[in-house]
């Protein structure tokens, strides 16, 4: 009951956070003034700005911040156990990362719509504008080259998602077209849409999976075609595709969700459990051979689903320009956090107690999908069984730590959710094929919504670094998509395919996406002080923000072991990202303490007399 009892509690703790500390940020803190003008009603362009509902607007916020990031985080880190992943995600999710989110998009409201990169400039110094978008830069890179690889290997493994996550694209552009063009009721479209998506998995998993032959290499040819479409989806107006897709999305996780949650209550009645599939905690002495240690890589191994930086460029570059009451800023961001943590979490009980159920792998053979269970031919055999030993053939505990795989960590997610809702009478094949599209869909929301933001940064830096041929909003989209995805094509190594360049990126992007976030709350903190508002509440974050991230960076450039360091390795490109992002963390960290230092005097300074 141990399964049980987990998803349950979990639920519990993050309603009582939302109404409790999530209120108390609301009225004390950021005192959200439903009477206040937003950004999206002040510049309205019916692009970029356009007022929006708040369902809609969560859908949006929600998907983007998703993505593959609180599937892959946790799919990775329970290698350390179960316990330490569950603790960081709740825990972080509450304390951190909704507050996170939800000071980023405030600060962006209540600054015209701005990012929090431009926001920086204003409140600590105009140098750390530009220090803070060239580390936006990097940090969005990586995310493009990873999400552009996550969703090409998706479709490589699971080509019966292939079908259901392309249809969705025209389906949302038609529920665009329809509710902004020609009045039409909202929820009944999306219904019917929703409806034809899921036929469109269906049929795409047992009758039309899309294979790219493997001569022609799959996943360089996915990456490029994800990134053309990339190109067009983060030029389009927001109400055409992302608004309605993200919304589209919505519904589908929140169905997905319910399914797993339900298919876990069934499937702890059946003697699924985590405590017998999963160590609570790994000892370090019997970890794969050169994995880091639990102390600080937990931290940077799962982002999103406890905190993430990339939940920063969302809330304040597209999420504040379409929210149009700020009452609606603590649902979609304080709640849209804690709906991500409890993702994350039900990606722990898949990878681990789902995973026991006895699944072992699925994959097309010959045409069709093939099946193969680990023990016996049925869930409620293999859960009597070995579930331990089923769990360490994804995790290995005892081989070498550079042999894990990220497609193999999908795969625990994917395999371990569709035995959940295998649990409730649905085929393990179409499970399959829901969970695989479930990821895939999440990631393209993502990697466009990265597109357009990091259109926006190359626009900030080109203005000011006088480079007007990049100011224009499609070149600027063609710079990032060019460059993102020359970087994922190139080999990753000495005789690795090419389409494998966003693995070169991967180990940077935990220290660098959680540097972003630490960096994100140093500017809502200067932002408060200088309003006089309390800060003491987010120090601590700010400082677990900062240190993690610059421990674990300084840990892979400097160790002496061959499996980790990355001077002993002689990658010499990651030692010079780590360095110079390390060096411009050091430089902003200087910049927010002379700020604040300012900033006191300036308060503390008596007002002047007025000039008679």
């Amino acid at each position: 009951m141990s399964l049980l009892w987990i998803a349950a509690g979990s639920v519990i703790v993050f309603l009582v956070a939302y109404h409790t500390y999530g209120r108390w940020l609301r009225d004390r803190i950021f005192k959200i003034d439903a009477t206040a003008r937003v950004p999206s009603e002040q510049f309205c362009d019916n692009i970029d700005y356009v007022p929006t509902s708040r369902s809609v607007v969560f859908g949006h916020h929600f998907t983007s911040i998703a993505g593959t990031g609180p599937i892959v985080g946790p799919a990775v880190a329970v290698f350390w156990g179960w316990l330490p992943a569950l603790l960081w995600i709740v825990l972080g999710s509450i304390f951190i990362g909704a507050v996170h989110d939800f000071g980023a998009l405030v600060l962006s409201l209540r600054n015209r719509g701005k990012t929090v990169g431009e926001i920086a400039g204003q409140v600590i110094s105009p140098r750390t504008r530009v220090l803070f978008l060239l580390i936006l830069f990097f940090a969005l890179l990586i995310v493009l080259a990873i999400f552009g690889l996550v969703i090409a290997t998706i479709f490589k493994l699971y080509p019966g998602s292939v079908l259901g996550v392309w249809i969705s694209f025209p389906l949302a552009m038609g529920v665009g077209y329809l509710v902004h063009r020609r009045g039409v009721s909202l929820l009944p479209v999306s219904l019917i849409c929703l409806v034809l998506f899921y036929a469109a998995v269906y049929v795409g998993v047992y009758h039309l999976p899309v294979r790219i032959p493997d001569a022609w290499n799959p996943v360089l040819v996915w990456t490029a075609i994800l990134f053309v479409y990339c190109f067009f989806a983060s030029t389009l107006p927001v109400w055409l595709l992302l608004q309605p897709r993200d919304f589209l999305n919505s519904h589908q996780l929140l169905i997905t969700l319910v399914l797993l949650f339900v298919g876990m209550i069934a499937a702890s009645f059946m003697g699924a459990s985590l405590v017998n599939t999963t160590p609570a905690i790994v000892p370090q002495q019997e970890l794969p051979k050169g994995a880091p240690p639990l102390f600080p890589f937990l931290f940077i191994t799962i982002a999103c689903g406890a905190v993430s930086g990339f939940h920063c460029l969302v809330s304040s570059g597209t999420t504040s320009k379409q929210l149009k009451n700020e009452l609606d800023a603590q649902p979609v961001a304080y709640g849209g956090m804690l709906l991500e943590g409890f993702l994350a979490v039900v990606v722990v009980l898949a990878c681990c107690a789902g995973v026991g159920m006895g699944l072992l792998e699925s994959r097309p053979v010959d045409g069709s999908w093939h099946i193969e269970y680990a023990h016996a031919g049925t869930v409620e055999a293999a859960a009597e069984s070995q579930p331990a030993e089923i769990w360490r053939s994804y995790y290995n505990p005892s081989g070498k730590w550079s042999d894990f795989q990220l497609g193999k960590m999908v795969g625990a997610f994917v395999n371990g959710g569709a035995n959940f809702l295998n649990a409730l009478g649905i085929p393990l094949t179409l499970g399959v094929g829901l969970i695989s599209v479930l990821v895939a869909c999440f990631a393209a929301t993502t990697l466009d919504s990265a597109t357009r933001l990091q259109r926006y940064v190359v626009q900030e830096l080109a203005t000011t670094m006088k480079l007007p041929l990049l100011e224009n909003k499609y070149s600027a989209t063609l710079f990032a998509v060019v460059l993102s995805g020359v970087i994922a094509a190139i080999p990753s190594s000495a005789g690795a395919p090419l389409g494998s360049g966003g693995l070169i990126l991967w180990p940077l992007f935990g220290a660098i996406n959680q540097l972003l976030a630490g960096l994100a709350l140093m500017v809502v903190i200067a932002w408060l002080y200088q309003m006089k508002r309390p800060v003491a509440f987010a120090v601590i974050p700010l400082l677990l923000m900062l240190v993690m991230p610059f421990w674990a960076m300084t840990f892979n450039v400097f160790s002496p072991d061959p499996e980790l360091g990355w001077a002993v390795q002689g990658k010499w490109l990651l030692v010079g990202v780590a360095i110079v992002t390390l060096i411009l963390q050091i430089w902003m960290v200087i910049e927010f303490l002379l700020a604040m230092h300012r900033l006191k005097k300036l308060l503390q300074s008596p007002v002047s007399a007025p000039v008679k």
